[in-house]
């Protein structure tokens, strides 16, 4: 008797997967769930780490940048330069990123022996990442609008910040959904990825300004347009724009990063939807 076929787990067709991830709904609500209270658990500090991590990121930053290196710091609606608030707007949209990217590789993993299991799209695991991710950025962003409140600076514009929370976390979960795939079949994927968000952090002017690198070129062209042309660029002038300098963000950079978001779904539900045949034979 032949052995039986390997069954197939559906991929992320672009109309299909949003019906279907809907209807599964309560499945990923339950992943996010369980990786949030697993997170920390039997940690003496619990959910305190959610801000020590991102707060040591900010203070080492403050001191290496803002102090040791004096990088310039632009001044905020009040005239005041403070390079830790200003280091913290676009920090908080980093990490966000950053979070959705790798998360996403190793939620998939994670879920091999409930695929194996049971049907669900197999890009929930993905999809529950996200809301992990968004979870951690609205304590982030609670405790910017707290500095910037505490410091004189709270303005309206800080309510549209869910402009940069959904831009950010779509464009990350179309790149994690493209890493994730590549990564079961391609075991070096997930250290690649690792490498190239680490100089993606440094091609993103968060702990340096547009106007650093505005006198520097490469190959002829000056290199804050060339910066200008990473979507976490402008997302990242967008979020300072809200909380920092108190301004109506602009509706150019707005339009681009969500171009850049679309084509990153597009793409990333694509090759997965190419690649996600077998995966539960490949985890």
């Amino acid at each position: 008797m032949p052995p039986p076929a390997p069954r197939r787990v559906r991929g992320a067709g672009p109309i299909r997967s949003i019906r279907e991830l809907w209807s599964y709904r309560y499945l990923i609500w339950n992943l996010a769930q369980r990786d949030l209270r697993s997170r920390y658990k039997k940690s003496v500090l619990g959910w305190l780490w959610s801000l020590l991590n991102p707060a040591s990121n900010l203070v080492i930053y403050t001191i290496v940048f803002g102090v040791l290196l004096q990088g310039p710091t632009p001044p905020d609606a009040n005239g005041n330069h403070y390079f830790g608030l200003y280091l913290f707007a676009g920090l908080v949209v980093w990490n966000f990123f950053n979070l959705i990217v790798n998360g996403s590789i190793g939620a998939l993993s994670a879920s091999g022996g409930l695929l194996k299991k049971v049907y669900f799209p197999a890009t929930a695991p993905a999809v529950s990442n996200l809301l992990v991710g968004l979870s951690q950025v609205l304590i982030e962003m609670a405790i910017l609008a707290a500095f910037m409140v505490g410091f004189g600076n709270a303005s309206a514009y800080m309510l549209l910040f869910p402009i940069v929370v959904i831009l950010t976390g779509l464009f990350g979960l179309g790149l994690g959904l493209w890493a994730s795939i590549l990564n079961l079949y391609y075991r070096d994927v997930g250290y690649l990825v690792i490498i190239a968000l680490n100089v993606w952090f440094y091609a993103t002017p968060i702990v340096y300004t547009l106007q650093v690198a505005a006198p520097h070129s490469l190959f002829g062209v000056s290199l804050d347009k060339i910066l200008l042309l990473n979507p976490l660029t402008d997302l990242v002038e967008i979020n300072r724009q809200l909380f920092y300098f108190n301004q109506t963000p602009s509706v150019k950079a707005i339009a681009y990063v969500m171009v850049a978001t679309a084509i990153s779904l597009a793409f990333g539900s694509y090759m997965f939807s190419r690649k996600a045949q077998y995966v539960s034979e490949e985890i």
